[in-house]
């Protein structure tokens, strides 16, 4: 006899909030931080930099005491801070303070590309949240198909991919539009590409995000079989390295 699965409970408001809460803290609150400080309070772009960067490095640093491994969100946002810092401490000509918003984007690209090739893409800690929308169910499938589907940890590189180029090519077209074109130019449209880039590699990403989300839904509907099984379902041991 076929038993009728039951209904899924929807994920609290709680679930939520703890689903967000990394990107919220290692990313939101130094962002607004820098901001306020910069636009609100007339700070330096160094003081601003320099004091958003405390929480990342706290963060860092409890993240390798409590636990040896390294918090990289944390690690990035206290990356691309530094980079702002020295960065702003180059000339004062216009073109290179245009200029030094391309090349803390590319710390960004950079890091993103690095962690495809060491097998931890970096955007996963943000789509994570984004997928599993905080239900417990739909977590522990993501657990599951990172450790033994093949094909979910391709389409979870190929996400980080696609943003690692898409933040190096803006870089790239930012820093020759800072040299090329008049200062004028570049204080409107160095902003109009980063936010064309954002919103193109997040229609992009739809190639990867989407089938992912199908394949958790699959994997955690209850009574369903797991998505891609016996397709591509691997051993534990054969997966990468650590699970998040």
């Amino acid at each position: 006899m076929t038993t009728t699965p039951g209904p899924r409970t929807p994920p609290t408001t709680q679930d939520l909030l703890t689903a967000a809460r990394p990107l919220a803290i290692d990313v939101g609150i130094p962002l607004g931080l820098y901001y306020l400080l910069r636009g609100g309070l007339g700070a330096s772009v160094w003081l601003a930099l320099a004091v958003s960067s405390l929480g990342p490095a706290v963060r860092a640093v409890a993240s390798l005491a409590a636990r040896r491994t390294a918090n990289r969100l944390a690690m990035l946002m206290l990356a691309v801070n530094l980079a702002g810092i020295v960065v702003s401490l180059l000339s004062g000509d216009p073109r290179a303070m245009i200029a030094k918003d391309s090349l803390v984007s590319s710390v960004i690209a950079i890091a993103i590309l690095v962690s495809v090739a060491a097998r931890r893409p970096l955007m996963s800690e943000g789509l994570r949240p984004f997928l599993t929308k905080g239900h417990p169910d739909r977590t522990a499938a993501w657990d599951r198909l990172a450790a033994s589907s093949a094909r979910f940890r391709r389409l979870e590189a190929l996400f980080s991919v696609i943003w690692g180029v898409a933040l190096l090519a803006d870089c790239a077209v930012r820093l020759i539009g800072a040299y090329t074109l008049p200062v004028a130019v570049m204080v409107w449209l160095g902003t109009v590409l980063i936010l064309a880039t954002i919103v193109l590699a997040s229609l992009v990403g739809g190639v990867a995000s989407v089938p992912m989300d199908a394949m958790l839904s699959a994997e955690a509907a209850p009574g369903q079989p797991a998505a891609g099984a016996g397709e591509d379902r691997e051993p534990a041991g054969a997966a990468r390295g650590g699970n998040r």
